[in-house]
Parts: C-alpha cells; sequence; structure tokens
C-alpha cells in the first residue's frame, strides 16, 4: 500500500482549556458575521477546531458504564487502571503480555481527528497516542494473519453496565490488518496533553478516525491476531445495522437514520449541523484500503 503524506495539526493548533470559555464568548458574539478562522482550520478543508475538553469528556458512550451519554463521566471514576497490561496473541510466533508502563515508552505525538458517531453526531478531538503499528510490531504474526481483534477490560465490581449486561461483554472491535497498520490509526493514550480520562478509555483505546466510533475500542487488555474477520459486538447483535467495516459513508444511511448530516456537538445554534464526509473527511488516505469494494454492501 502506497502510504501518502498525511497532514497532521498538532497541539500548538488547540486552544487552551483555560481559555475556551472567553473564546466562545466571543465567537457567540460574532456567530454569523464570517469574519473569524477558527483554531486548526485548514486550507480547502472545514474548519477543526477541537471541542472542549469538557464537552469531550462529558458526552460520550461507554456501555460499561451506563448507557447515558453523561453515565460514564459519572461512574468510570470506578475503572482500575493501575496495574494495567495488554496480551497480543492469536497467530503470533509468540504471544507477549506488556505491561502499560512499557507502553508509556513508546513516543507519542499530538493527532487532532474528526469523530464520527454512528449515532450521527461527531466532535474534533485532540488526541495524544502512537501509531497502532508500533505495537503490532512487538510479535511476529504468521503469514496466515489476516485480522486484528481488540477487547476492552471487563471488571464487574467497577462496571455498573457489565453488572446489568447490556451488553455481551467483553466489548470486541476488529480491523482487517491493513486497516490496523495504516499510519492514521492510532492507540491514544491522552488528550489535550493529559493522561486519557477513564471515561474517554483510560488508560489506552483505540481511534480509527475514518470509521463510526465505536470501533474506536476503549479500555484496550487484549489484541488477538486472527485468519478469519473476527467477532466485533456491533455486528453480532445487530449485523443490518452495524457491519464489519463501518466506515463513515453519507451516501449509505443507518436502517433508522440518515447519515447524510452530522451534528456537531458544541456547533451552538448556528452551527448544529453539517455534511457528513466520505470517509469523515480522510478519503484521500484511506480510500485505496476499500479499492474494487462495494461499501453499499460491504458495510
Amino acid at each position: 500500500m502506497t502510504r501518502r503524506r498525511i497532514d497532521r495539526l498538532t497541539q500548538d493548533d488547540v486552544t487552551p482549556k483555560e481559555l475556551w470559555l472567553k473564546r466562545r464568548q466571543i465567537l457567540a458574539g460574532l456567530a454569523g458575521l464570517g469574519a473569524i478562522a477558527p483554531m486548526g482550520a485548514r486550507a480547502s478543508d472545514e474548519p477543526l477546531e477541537p471541542n472542549t475538553f469538557e464537552e469531550i469528556t462529558t458526552y460520550n458512550n461507554f456501555y460499561e458504564f451506563g448507557t447515558g451519554k453523561s453515565d460514564p463521566s459519572k461512574n468510570a471514576h470506578k475503572l482500575q487502571t493501575e496495574p494495567w497490561s495488554i496480551t497480543i496473541d492469536g497467530a503470533v510466533e509468540e504471544p507477549v503480555t506488556l505491561d502499560f508502563a512499557a507502553l508509556s515508552e513508546i513516543p507519542t505525538e499530538e493527532r487532532i481527528y474528526r469523530f464520527r458517531c454512528v449515532e450521527a453526531w461527531s466532535m474534533v478531538i485532540p488526541w495524544n497516542g502512537f501509531e497502532l503499528s508500533q505495537l503490532l510490531d512487538r510479535v511476529t504474526p504468521l503469514p496466515s494473519a489476516q485480522y486484528v481483534q481488540f477487547e476492552t477490560a471487563v471488571q464487574p465490581d467497577n462496571m455498573i453496565g457489565v453488572r446489568r449486561k447490556v451488553l455481551n461483554f467483553p466489548y470486541r472491535e476488529g480491523l482487517r490488518l491493513d486497516e490496523a497498520r495504516h499510519p492514521l490509526t492510532i492507540m491514544a493514550t491522552g488528550l489535550y496533553g493529559e493522561p486519557m480520562p477513564n471515561q474517554n478509555g483510560a488508560p489506552i483505546r483505540l481511534v480509527v478516525p475514518w470509521k463510526y466510533g465505536f470501533k474506536s475500542i476503549k479500555s484496550i487488555v487484549r489484541i488477538t491476531f486472527t485468519e478469519e474477520e473476527p467477532f466485533t459486538t456491533w455486528n453480532d447483535l445487530n449485523p443490518s445495522e452495524y457491519g464489519f467495516y463501518s466506515n463513515v459513508n453519507p451516501n449509505v444511511d443507518h436502517p433508522r437514520w440518515s447519515q447524510a448530516t452530522e451534528r456537531r456537538i458544541g456547533g451552538g445554534l448556528f452551527n448544529s449541523r453539517q455534511d457528513t464526509l466520505m470517509f469523515n473527511g480522510y478519503e484521500d488516505e484511506v480510500a485505496d484500503l476499500y479499492e474494487g469494494m462495494d461499501l453499499t454492501v460491504q458495510i
């Protein structure tokens, strides 16, 4: 696969958290004047003004801690993140288990990505992390390995959603191996330059910016190389609504709502909805992964 150069915004492009309230008051007063170039804007692209830390950490899905958007921020403080390790196994020559201290030695960088939920809401999030390929390179996969499966921690005593069995836990997700090794795919360990908050998937989570958000599995404890397409939680629960690939596609509606537009969290009264971009705006980088596929069928 030819890897194109990827232009990345950095932490320098992010408005400091302490300036956000003042900035939003100013923006509210100037809304509609068309005279403001938002922080992080790129030429020939829609503005990439990151959401606030508060928005990112108080509006999300993490069913292990409840089904409401504010439930994770209320309940995830019980998540036990020390000690923490990730096991990499399956179709590999020799499985390994890495503790989080070893993972913390991998240099991280800032990646400001669009985040598009399958529920048709979106954010822009400044992640800190490293490319997943750096972690996968810790093992030697067998020639037959074609996919990777990810698994979230299960802590029944600490996770109210697990006790209530709102899903079949542990939560699992998967990628094709070339998707996993794509340079846009990262393991995130923080946001806004701070360690990952529990409700956002501490201490380490996957981020795949061109796919719907449920593919970016949180609080990972296991990565398994597989020869065949692996089991994934939402695809197993309702395959007609949640495909294995789940690439952001404005031309393929969810059976119960349109995917043509999205509601930007924090967008304000005059910017509450916007057009959804193919592959969430990363088409130039990832479209070649799906050459020859019918993305209206292989969802």
